[in-house]
């Protein structure tokens, strides 16, 4: 079995040095878990962009249907919609949704050099180590946790956790020690929603007005099947099986 190792947030990764690798990335609150919601919900693709004015750039550009949605250090953005599947399931069928966001979009840029990159979340942890062990089970695994703004974060060290405990005959993987602790603190917390609740993050968005209803729909495991392929040519993140169109 491959290696696995965890980087705690963005500001460590060198995009160098994931030539080669299989990258995971995770935002947990939010970005992450609203992509994969956004394809479960039947977007074209989503589009990780590194601020509004890049996705203003790309959408001027843009022949496709497509909606703008994001956040500026946890501040709605003219414009564009709220970053949460309450605001965008009912209107992102079809459309490619070109995002933004502080940590997990920038996350995601920082990582296309890796040979194949994808995102992950609580929502779709299990499938996502299924295809690992499928496709990836010799390779070197590089799990990357987002962060917020060059500080480590709780709940997304909490879903690198969740994802290396659902790689089926973990034993058999040669975990780092970041890795392996992931897994045990994943072990002894399996109360999700209260931890992302209690998180800095999670209490900083429900002081801000964030509905709780919101982190309790991140913090449901296993929720979709779907498998989130950045194509790093097209800048787009597709589900695995229409990742070529």
């Amino acid at each position: 079995m491959g290696d696995v190792q965890v980087i705690f947030k963005k500001e460590d990764i060198r995009p160098e040095d994931l030539q080669g690798k299989t990258v995971v990335v995770f935002d947990v609150l939010f970005a992450t878990s609203t992509i994969t919601a956004a394809i479960a919900d039947g977007a074209a693709s989503v589009i990780p962009v590194h601020n509004p004015e890049e996705a203003r750039i790309i959408a001027k550009k843009s022949t496709d249907s497509f909606i703008m949605a994001g956040e500026d250090q946890g501040k709605r953005i003219e414009g564009f919609y709220p970053p949460l599947r309450t605001h965008l399931s009912s209107v992102i069928k079809d459309k490619h949704l070109i995002l933004t966001t502080t940590n997990g979009t920038v996350a995601l840029h920082q990582s296309r050099r890796a040979s194949d990159l994808y995102a992950s979340s609580l929502l779709n942890n299990p499938a996502m180590a299924d295809h690992l062990l499928q496709f990836h089970k010799d390779d070197s695994i590089i799990l990357i946790c987002s962060g917020s703004n060059g500080r480590y974060t709780m709940e997304d060290f909490y879903g690198v956790g969740s994802l290396v405990s659902h790689m089926r005959g973990v034993e058999e993987w040669n975990l780092s020690d970041a890795a392996m602790t992931a897994h045990l603190f994943y072990k002894g917390n399996k109360d999700a929603a209260h931890l992302l609740q209690n998180s800095r993050i999670g209490k900083m968005l429900m002081s801000a007005g964030l509905d709780q209803k919101e982190i309790d729909f991140a913090a449901q495991e296993g929720l979709f099947n779907s498998i989130l392929i950045y194509d790093s040519v097209k800048g787009q993140i597709k589900e695995g099986k229409h990742a070529s169109n």
